[in-house]
């Protein structure tokens, strides 16, 4: 038999004591190991991480808004350059049409210092 520290024998003779009439006690309320501990859960960590991963969602969301209006820009100076090329193209083709003509032909050589040509000469055949 194990003996325990505290422990008091029985007495056979003598009736057991009655305790004190127990009051009622409310019922204990159940608390988590890390509460009772008294350690509680960091949540530092989730924070942080949390506004972390804001601050990369709104920088994405910036980087794309940059990139999408300058992907504008670009397109609006494009069309303008297309504008000007198609606009001197135009000036291009009428100054051609106008000094391919046979009358500016002939006043560019005369005042190249170039003269008017002679009748041709016709060579009769033997």
């Amino acid at each position: 038999m194990a003996v325990y520290e505290g422990a008091r024998p029985r007495s056979i003779l003598l009736p057991r004591r009655r305790s004190a009439p127990v009051a009622q006690t409310l019922p204990r309320r159940r608390m988590r190991g890390a509460v009772r501990a008294r350690r509680r859960s960091n949540r530092l960590p989730f924070l942080l991480g949390g506004i972390v991963l804001a601050f990369m969602l709104a920088f994405f969301s910036l980087a794309q808004t940059v990139r999408v209006s300058a992907t504008g820009y670009d397109i609006n100076r494009l069309l303008i350059e297309r504008d000007d090329l198609v606009t001197r193209k135009q000036e291009l083709l009428s100054d051609l049409n106008r000094l391919g003509g046979e009358p500016a032909i002939r006043k560019k050589a005369l005042d190249a210092g170039l003269g008017q040509l002679d009748a041709p000469l016709l060579l009769t055949g033997r």
